[in-house]
């Protein structure tokens, strides 16, 4: 949790979930009831919709668990430790990230929709796809860029259509905001291109990369609308996908959540090189010419029986994806049907043949291998129907003129997949054997030489070694500690290192004595700055020095010197702040107060400065708060009382507490409000739990009863930044009454 800058507030959240999805699950297996389970996961379905089956439940509640993982991706924040400056468009981009989340969280829940949380949710999404470009500009080409920017904001505009459209009932508006039903392809337009510039770009792991691919499919085989019962008291697996698929549709979220936590990770200084793909050996060309001409050979008796179908209406596959999904992905499982029937992927393994290329072969052989299991469950899972029902239906999205009629006149759909399956399987095969990576082949002699040292070799030399894992690197509560252990050194500081961070991919049961060996290699090759070996190797030098400073003496001079620097940026920055409160002006007080505290460093809260005490009326001070209205500067309540700043800025606080009302003041102020606070126990210290910020006691030598607290805002200027500094006065003096009372309003906001 530590890792993380709000972690100790998010993993409590996600667990309180998760522990009450279970909780729900467990009553819903005892009673038979699972209608409070199902509205927490998966939104408002009608036990008669989806009928009580214990089997169901359980996946529900595995959807749940998935909510909460997804809730406590989203909430814990960025990784822990000083954000450094990443430019305007990096700081837009997180901040319409994130606030994009905040939309998805808020929908779900129990408030009613409104047409303009979706237009206000298309223009976040107009933003982000236009800033996106620009933070990707150093890895995506130019094209990439422009195909991103016009798929975003048609998708982006389609989405502000269709919710004005929805609440205006415009059928027209409706019909041209989905761009007749290719919406989910124009959304893809974008979302691919954003995908390979975050592959590319160092910043984004590769788990968040995955998250945006799988939140892509996933919308993509969504159904557009449903609209089944079942009555019967039977399961409707169709209706027990699409509650599930709504349950589980949380990586959207968590990759934007993700994408915008991950923006903070420090942009490398030098381009990652990335090596030329890797080319196989060439090979007879007969075995090759023979791969590319199967999948020639049923698409030819296609073509001569009149038709060009791959499978056609048949099969659970086909009818899975027309029933239950939505225009898109039937559009596509048509164009691959009527792309594999011609015999299109003869083309895609002649150039894999000609090219040779270790992915693309690689992509060609698996595409081949899916597709020849896909047309043999077809096969098997085709019953024909007596009376062409099946065909017919399958005619929605399949024209009559792609179903050749027989002599007696009946629909036929074409060859068997069958044969297309043994084709394109024999394809794959004998692409396997011409360019798969065999095992390098030793001489007779060498192995024999090899095996008799092993013979000789002591057992003891064969052990694996210790095994450092990630949770002996860690010291565990801090709490049980009266000193902060000392961080590790040398060799150990490495392995730690490379246990608990993402810099190399190996298995956590690998040794030490491995991983330290891969580190003085790499060491060597940082040493030397050898470009073209850390990129073949898949690293960068610059994020790799703190990794190897424990065994390797450069980076360790590199990471000591960057973190002087850092040390000395921050130490400016901290005296700048100090500045900034030292020219604001000092406030004069009309009447002399009781006690004065004018804070002699600035104090920079990460949430509210707040106080809570205990109430005698029982009332919970958080849901007192929840219900008070907000004026944008303090809310006070029994048992409470918050005040709201800017926690993007340091704050210069003066305090002072009167015996009686003082006049007041509102020239120089931008804001100034007054609230009613009732104090059980004397003790008036407002502070912030994330910061560790505690300002003076405000009661009046410990009194306790009822306290007039009034707050003044106003904005420091300063020269060359935008917003300057935030300046705050906090006066308290007993006197009875809760009314609220604003005696200026800010005239516009940050």
């Amino acid at each position: 949790m530590r890792r993380y800058r709000f972690g100790r507030i998010a993993a409590p959240l996600a667990l309180a979930y998760a522990a009450l999805v279970v909780a729900l699950g467990v009553v819903a297996l005892v009673t038979r009831d699972p209608a409070l389970l199902r509205r927490l996961v998966a939104g408002e379905w009608d036990p008669r919709e989806v009928p009580f089956i214990w089997w169901v439940e359980l996946l529900v509640v595995a959807a749940g668990l998935l909510q909460g993982w997804a809730y406590w991706q989203a909430l814990r924040g960025r990784a822990a430790g000083a954000l450094t400056s990443r430019g305007r468009r990096v700081a837009l981009l997180r901040a319409a990230l994130y606030a994009g989340v905040v939309l998805v969280l808020v929908a779900r829940l129990p408030i009613p929709y409104a047409w303009w949380m979706g237009v206000l949710s298309g223009l976040l999404q107009l933003l982000v796809v236009w800033l996106y470009p620009l933070v990707l500009a150093p890895v995506l080409s130019r094209a990439w860029r422009l195909v991103a920017l016009v798929g975003g904001t048609l998708s982006a505009v389609s989405l502000i259509a269709t919710s004005v459209a929805y609440w205006f009932d415009l059928a027209a508006l409706m019909r041209i905001g989905t761009f007749g039903g290719l919406i989910e392809f124009v959304g893809l337009l974008w979302l691919v291109p954003v995908l390979v510039g975050q592959a590319r770009d160092p910043r984004w792991s590769r788990t968040t990369v995955w998250m945006g691919a799988v939140s892509g499919v996933m919308s993509f085989v969504s159904p557009s609308s449903y609209s089944y019962m079942s009555l019967s008291g039977e399961v409707n697996y169709a209706l027990v996908y699409h509650m599930l698929l709504g349950a589980v549709s949380v990586f959207g979220v968590v990759w934007e959540a993700r994408s915008a936590h991950e923006l903070a990770n420090p942009v490398p200084r030098a381009p990652l090189v990335r090596p030329a793909p890797e080319r196989a050996a060439a090979r007879p060309w007969p075995l090759a010419a023979v791969a590319v001409a199967l999948p020639l050979i049923p698409a030819a008796v296609n073509l001569a029986q009149g038709t060009v179908l791959w499978i056609g209406p048949r099969g659970e596959i086909e009818r899975f994806l027309r029933e239950e999904t939505g225009s898109a992905a039937i559009m596509t499982w048509f164009a691959l049907d009527v792309l594999v029937g011609v015999g299109a992927p003869a083309v895609l393994i002649l150039i894999a043949v000609v090219r040779r290329t270790r992915p693309l072969l690689r992509v060609t052989t698996n595409a081949l291998a899916l597709a020849a299991v896909i047309g043999a469950v077809s096969f098997f899972t085709y019953e024909p129907d007596p009376n062409e029902e099946s065909l017919y239906r399958g005619m929605l999205i399949y024209p009559e003129a792609l179903l050749n009629r027989g002599e007696d006149g009946g629909l036929r759909s074409g060859v068997s997949p069958l044969w297309y399956a043994a084709a394109l399987g024999a394809s794959a095969l004998i692409l396997t054997f011409l360019y798969g990576a065999a095992p390098k082949r030793r001489p007779l002699h060498h192995l024999l030489a090899v095996a008799a040292a092993l013979c000789v070799v002591p057992a003891a030399d064969l052990a694996r070694g210790p095994v450092t894992t990630a949770e002996d690197c860690s010291p565990g509560d801090s709490w049980a500690y009266e000193e902060e252990p000392p961080p590790p050194t040398g060799e150990r500081a490495f392995v730690c290192a490379v246990r608990t961070g993402r810099t190399f991919a190996f298995a956590a049961t690998t040794p030490d004595q491995v991983l330290l060996a891969h580190g003085r290699r790499l060491c060597d090759a940082y040493t030397r700055d050898d470009r073209r070996e850390l990129a073949r190797l898949r690293v960068n030098a610059e994020s790799l020095a703190s990794t190897l400073a424990g065994i390797c003496p450069r980076a360790d001079a590199a990471v000591k010197a960057e973190r002087v620097a850092e040390d000395q940026e921050f130490e400016e920055w901290e005296a700048e702040e100090q500045r900034k409160c030292d020219a604001a002006p000092r406030h004069r007080p009309l009447v002399p107060p009781a006690r004065s505290s004018v804070l002699k460093e600035p104090v920079w809260p990460e949430g509210s400065l707040a106080m809570y005490e205990e109430t005698d009326d029982g009332e919970d001070p958080a849901e007192v708060y929840a219900k008070a209205a907000d004026n944008g500067l303090v809310v006070s309540g029994p048992g409470h009382l918050v005040v709201t700043t800017d926690s993007d800025l340091h704050v210069c606080v003066t305090l002072e507490t009167y015996t009686r009302r003082p006049p007041v003041e509102t020239k120089g102020w931008d804001h100034v409000v007054e609230v009613g606070y009732r104090s059980s126990s004397g003790r008036m210290v407002l502070s912030d739990g994330l910061s560790g910020t505690e300002l003076p006691d405000l009661s009046l030598h410990g009194r306790k009863g009822h306290y007039r607290i009034r707050v003044h805002f106003a904005w420091v200027p300063w020269k060359g930044d935008k917003y300057g500094t935030q300046r705050l006065l906090i006066m308290a003096y007993p006197a009875n009454g809760d009314k609220v009372v604003t005696y200026r309003k800010p005239a516009r906001s940050r």
